[in-house]
């Protein structure tokens, strides 16, 4: 039996105590087998106790086996100050972090922001009454709206820009930036069933009006400061500029084309997306396995030439003029980075990532996820991004043969042989190694594949991965490496 218990120490008290909540299943309700997601519940609990400084929050799985038991403790004298430190580990920061708090009519406003100049992206996350708002709403609107105005105001008093009338974007301004918005609301109002949306218009009045006042003081005292971030932000503006040359390029390319669609894209026949699939296969060699076992009325493939663009690392301009890049974009309907998602627009709701079962499969897999999260992150809330599992081994015995997807179904049908029971075991490196039947079979069809759906269930903490493992930051990698050497499996690495 797994139970989880859950403590809360309050701040300032000289023992521990606190309150204790311990719960487990109801066998009534739930009569399968039960199991917590020890990291996702404990990722909850983390963010609370950042959300709740000097609040201590411990949480233990226990279980029978006193070797499974697990034990974590919060504590974050700093709240949101070392929230936005925690996000920003791996980063190079333009400054020291800026906090500042304002209760006004009842409404209390938390700001924690940094900005650094190694990223191209914005980290915005929002809370209200500490329930994560995923879908935004009027703390983020004001949010937003304020530090465009407050930037774009105070570079035009400083003078920072040489050239007349340049007005920069909310895209612009954040650049680089992460920043924390938590409001404490008398009386909130969610909008949908998921209540993922605050709807309170006087929220948004409030954190305008705060972020701005703040801001503005911090910036004056801190000139340096301000012209390091209206630096980035023209630099921003200048690749975003750049790179709408280079989209209007692709598409004029595409227009003088027969075709607007890739060449190397076998496309399927049926025009319906919620039916449609592609299959994303590293070379010609898969491609030309996938594209004869498929079946064209829904799958289509589209084969890449080596290692795409890791775009954690470059900026727009340079993402749109590389030719892989395009080729996806323009291939699965993507449509323009920033622009509002609409899956509606995609050519195909199945985005299946295929690559082979070694180092530069998982390379190339990782690559393309990141460009997916920073491209379209909504690919992932929508639910249209998978990745297909090949087989590892195929057993042949006699006249059958058999496919196993990894060690542990390899072991276990070796142990269903007599002793004495003669077979042949092939591993598979790559996809090219089988037959256009083979792959259909094991891992195209659908009634008999496995396919791995992937989600986006904490955004703080996949925004600290992909900046880990695909950022400039190779000492935060080789931390990363080095504490992560106890878990490897030596018998498995794949050198």
């Amino acid at each position: 039996m797994t139970t989880l218990t859950c403590q809360i120490f309050p701040p300032g008290s000289s023992t521990r105590q606190g309150t204790c909540i311990r719960f487990w299943p109801d066998r009534e309700v739930f009569t399968t087998t039960i199991s917590f997601d020890h990291n996702t519940i404990s990722g909850r609990i983390r963010e609370l106790a950042f959300l709740n400084p000097e609040l201590t929050i411990t949480i233990r799985k226990e279980d029978s086996d006193p070797k499974k038991t697990q034990y974590n403790e919060y504590y974050y004298a700093g709240g949101l100050v070392e929230y936005v430190n925690w996000l920003n580990s791996d980063k190079k920061p333009l400054h020291d972090t800026l906090a500042f708090r304002k209760e006004t009519d009842g409404v209390t406003v938390d700001v924690a922001l940094q900005w650094c100049s190694d990223a191209y992206a914005d980290t915005m996350l929002g809370y209200a009454n500490s329930i994560r708002t995923i879908d935004g709403g009027t703390h983020i609107e004001g949010m937003k709206a304020s530090l465009t105005r407050t930037l774009n105001n105070l570079a035009k008093k400083s003078k920072v820009f040489k050239e007349k009338d340049i007005s920069l974007s909310g895209e612009h301004v954040r650049e680089g930036l992460t920043c924390i918005v938590s409001v404490k609301v008398p009386d909130p109002e969610f909008e949908g069933q998921t209540k993922t949306r605050l709807g309170n218009p006087e929220v948004r009045r409030v954190v305008e009006q705060t972020v701005q006042e703040n801001i503005t003081e911090y910036l004056e005292l801190h000139p340096d400061t301000l012209e390091s971030i209206l630096s980035k932000s023209l630099n921003a503006l200048k690749a975003a500029l750049a790179a709408k040359r280079a989209r209007e390029l692709v598409r004029t390319k595409s227009v003088l084309k027969s075709s607007s669609l890739p060449g190397k894209l076998a496309d399927c026949s049926s025009t319906n997306p919620e039916e449609s699939e592609i299959f994303i296969v590293e070379g010609d060699s898969a491609g030309g396995s996938a594209k004869q076992g498929r079946d064209r009325k829904f799958q289509a493939i589209l084969p890449l030439r080596g290692k795409i663009l890791n775009i954690e690392r470059k900026d727009e301009a340079a993402m749109y003029k590389n030719e892989e890049i395009q080729n996806l974009i323009l291939g699965l309907g993507l449509g323009v980075k920033g622009e509002d998602f609409k899956k509606e627009a995609l050519r195909y709701h199945k985005i299946i990532i295929l690559t082979d079962a070694d180092v530069d499969g998982a390379h190339i897999r990782t690559l393309l996820l990141t460009f997916f999260f920073r491209y379209q992150k909504a690919l992932f809330d929508a639910g249209c991004i998978y990745v297909g599992v090949p087989p590892l081994y195929k057993v042949e015995r006699g006249k059958h043969a058999h496919y196993c997807y990894d060690d542990a179904e390899l072991k276990l049908l070796l142990n269903t042989f007599p002793s004495n029971a003669s077979y042949n075991i092939q591993r598979f490196k790559g996809l090219g190694e089988m037959m256009p039947l083979q792959l259909w079979e094991t891992t195209m069809d659908p009634e008999r594949r496995l396919l791995k759906q992937l989600l986006v269930e904490d955004a703080a903490e996949a925004n600290v991965v992909f900046s880990s493992l695909m950022g400039t930051r190779v000492d935060v990698r080789k931390e990363l490496i080095q504490n992560s050497a106890s878990m490897i499996n030596l018998d498995r690495l794949d050198i």
